[in-house]
Parts: structure tokens; sequence; C-alpha cells
């Protein structure tokens, strides 16, 4: 669950916080600074009023490979209030070797003023794998997120200047989650503090006397292990997306685009697992059953951020062609996630996000090399919504990035061409000092949580390879 909240971690391609960021190809090789250019059908999902331009039927189809490299350094993560969390300090093979995410776009023109297209493309996605045993366990071990888009648009040419464009998004999402449960640090803390609070030490008695009537062994609890929990969610959604083409001349246009929040109610189990604490089977069961941990259905609210972009595409002369694009992005939506455990009467597990709009600026050219090559390049500065280390939590070690694209346009007969892409991008240093407010001892009915503060920073940067096909019916 909190993977779909949370979504792309260091593994977004090269858009801040949940966009995975590379849905075109031929995008990808200006840094995505050609949203006016519409040069083939993937123009759905940049701007449908770029569909106008497309003649007859055209095929677009291609991947998007993304080969990450990221560590982690702890820099002294602690448990709630009984010291280090222990565990692996360093960690650089939590990310995969490469993810590839597909696209495919179809456009057909019906008449001189009016077009249609259907695009499907990966929105978010997320994939990392830390080490059970590393030290911000306590918060995130593993998080996989997969989303795809259905995106039926249509388009309206007003006269040779105006075009307008709408489409639907139907969306779905689907996510795992790991997350260590720190029983030592529970019971750490009900043994430091039972000298001095008369509540905590009547809870370690009615633990230890539940321990004995059961028949467990309290020499278990000398040396106990990680509890661990999964959770999963999965739903629909439903946006919708606009477009707006302007043409000053044949050889100068601006667009507007806006993409939709989406409303997502993500609904799955939760699954807590206990078996591995101690080798006494009671005594786990007594610990799970003290810690109000139990299996459950799971629920949590989710809206995506909406999106605004204006961009300007000039042919400068029969080669050269310049372009530019400007994307806000409603990250504010995003505030603190609340995941509920349904039917337990336990409170919400609370993810402190609180997190801002950005704004990606992205430049780039075209430039036809002869009559069978045109190559393209682009930059781009994208602002991650990641306010504040506080607030950066291990599922989303996310911070501002800049991009350097390159790209061509290889026309292999009068109808096919294919397009390659290459893209590196340098995130800034991520630091966390990110706390969950609540803790394991938490009464009965207010959040829950292991109340640990992860402390220490992530490097991270990565190459996008892309290659598309497309064909002119």
């Amino acid at each position: 669950m909190v993977a779909a909240a949370l979504s792309a971690a260091a593994m977004n391609a090269n858009a801040s916080g949940y966009r995975f960021g590379s849905q075109s190809v031929s995008g990808q090789g200006t840094a995505d600074s050609n949203t006016a250019e519409a040069a083939d059908a993937s123009t759905i999902f940049a701007n449908p009023a770029g569909l106008s331009r497309l003649e007859g039927t055209q095929f677009s189809g291609g991947i998007t490979a993304v080969v990450p490299h990221s560590t982690y350094d702890d820099q002294g993560s602690q448990r709630y209030k009984v010291g280090p969390t222990g565990g692996l300090a360093h960690q650089d093979d939590y990310a995969p070797s490469v993810v590839a995410a597909p696209s495919l776009y179809i456009s057909h023109k019906l008449n001189d003023q009016w077009a249609v297209g259907f695009g499907t493309f990966v929105p978010y996605g997320a994939k990392l794998d830390y080490d059970n045993n590393w030290a911000g366990r306590y918060a995130l071990t593993s998080i996989d997120l997969k989303s795809v888009t259905l995106n039926p648009s249509v388009s309206f040419k007003l006269n040779e200047r105006h075009s307008f464009g709408f489409g639907i998004d139907a969306e779905f999402m689907k996510a795992e989650l790991g997350q260590g449960v720190d029983v030592p640090g529970s019971i750490m803390f009900l043994s430091a503090n039972a000298a001095t609070n008369p509540e905590i030490a009547a809870r370690r008695t009615a633990l230890l006397q539940t321990i004995v009537a059961k028949g467990g062994s309290l020499a278990a609890l000398a040396a106990p292990k990680d509890g661990h929990a999964t959770m999963d969610g999965k739903d629909w959604g439903v946006g919708f997306n606009l477009g707006y083409m302007f043409n000053l001349s044949k050889d100068t246009r601006f667009g507007l685009a806006y993409r939709s929040s989406i409303h997502h109610k993500l609904k799955g189990d939760a699954v807590w697992d206990f078996s591995t604490v101690t080798t006494d089977p009671v005594v786990n069961a007594v610990l799970q059953a003290s810690s109000r941990k139990k299996n459950s259905a799971a629920l949590v609210d989710i809206k995506t951020p909406e999106t605004l972009s204006a961009n300007v595409f000039s042919q400068i002369d029969d080669k050269l062609a310049l372009m530019a694009d400007l994307t806000w992005s409603r990250h504010s939506r995003m505030e603190d996630l609340h995941i509920q455990f349904v039917g337990t009467g336990e409170g919400d597990e609370v993810i402190r996000q609180q997190w801002k709009n950005t704004m990606r600026a992205s430049l780039g050219m075209n430039y036809k090399l002869n009559d069978a090559w045109m190559l393209r390049a682009g930059v781009a500065i994208d602002e991650s919504p990641v306010d504040k280390a506080s607030l950066r939590h291990p599922a989303l070690p996310d911070s501002d990035r800049k991009q350097l694209s390159f790209g061509a346009n290889w026309k292999v007969t009068p109808n096919s061409s294919i397009d390659l892409a290459y893209s590196y991008l340098k995130f800034d240093d991520a630091s966390s000092s990110y706390q969950n407010l609540c803790s394991t001892l938490a009464g009965p009915g207010t959040c829950t949580g292991n109340g640990e503060t992860t402390i220490g920073t992530w490097k991270t940067h990565m190459s996008l390879v892309g290659l598309s096909y497309n064909y002119k019916f």
C-alpha cells in the first residue's frame, strides 16, 4: 500500500515523484521538450491536439529500459527511544539491474477536422528490494509498483490555427510492500522503562505472565528477531487529459496540455509474520497478539497529481528545429497518507509527506542530417516534490535531477522509421532524517508503526535507453 502511495522511489525515470517519466522514445530523445511537435502517434500522451497533424493511420510502439545505479549509506538510524537499529549500513544492490516499460499508440485521421487515437503506456513504476536486515528495514524492505493507462483520444481542428484534443485515462495500479516489524525494539523499550514507568511495568508484567500461562519459554525473549509485514493493493481509476495547439505560422506552434488527477482506492491485504521472531511458537503468538498486529484487509486513498504543460516548437530552417516545454505538477495533493487496517480497531499507519508542487523545464532540438537520419538532443531540470530530509521516506528517496538526452530517427522506408534515444540522469544526493511519529507501543486506536528514524543518504544516477518502431498506413 505504501508502494502504491509513494510509488516511483529512486527508480523513477525522468519525472519527479510518481511519474515513470518516459512514455515516448521520440520525446525522450529531446528530454521530452517536443510536446508541441506531434512527431508521431505518441502525441496522444503529450498533447492529443497534435493528432490533427497526423495523416492517415499511424502506429508507434516502443520500449524504454531504465538502468539505475543507486547506493545508500546509513548515518545512525534509530529505534524508538532505545538506540540504533543496527543492520547493514551500506546498500548498493537494492535497485534492479534494469527495468523496462512499453508504450503503444495508434492514430487515425477521419477527415479534415476530426482524428482519433488510442494509447497505452506506463505512468508510474517502482521496484526496490532492500536487504531484510538493512538499517532502514522498519520503514521499508521492498516495494514493487506496476501500472498501466489506457488512453482513447480525439482531436478537432477548428481551422488552420486552432486544434483541440481530449482523452479519457483509465488507469490500473498494483503494488506490493514489505516492511520490518521492530519486535526487539519493543521488548527493549519495555525492559528499559519498566523501573521508571508504572504503566510500562504493568504491560511488561502482563506480557510475561501471558507467556508463562500459555506454556511459553521466557528464555526465548533473550534474543528476539524482527517480524515482517507484507501488504498489497490494486485499483482502477479514471481521469482525463486535454490539449490545445495554436499555429502561429506553418513553422511555429504553441501547445498547452493538461492531465487530470486520478483518485485511487487501493484495496488489498496486510499479512503480519511473527513466526521467526523466536524459536518458541507460543512466545511468537503472544508477542503478535500484544502488538495488536493481525492479518486484515488494507485500504489507502490517494490522488495522483495533475500536470499542466506549456510548450513551443519552431522549424528554423530545412534542417534545424528548436523546442521547449515547461510542466507544472500539483504534487501538493499528496499530503500525509493514512493506511487503514480494516476491521482491526487499530489506528492508521501514517506516512508523512506534505509534498510541494514542482516545475520541470526542458529544451531540445532536431537536426535533419539527410533524407534518412534526423538527430535529436535535449536537456532538462526537474524538481523533486520531497520538501526536506525529514520528509524523505525510504520508499521515495527522490531529489532534484538533471537530464541530458540524445536521440535519432532513422527512416527505413517511406512509411516506416525507427526511433532511438539515450538519456543520462544525475540526482542530487538525497539525505533523510525521516521519523515515524508512532511506535509499536502506541495505545489502541491510535496510529501504528515502528517509530523508527531513518538517517542516511542515497546517491543515484541512471541511464535510459529507448527504442520504438513507427509505421504510416
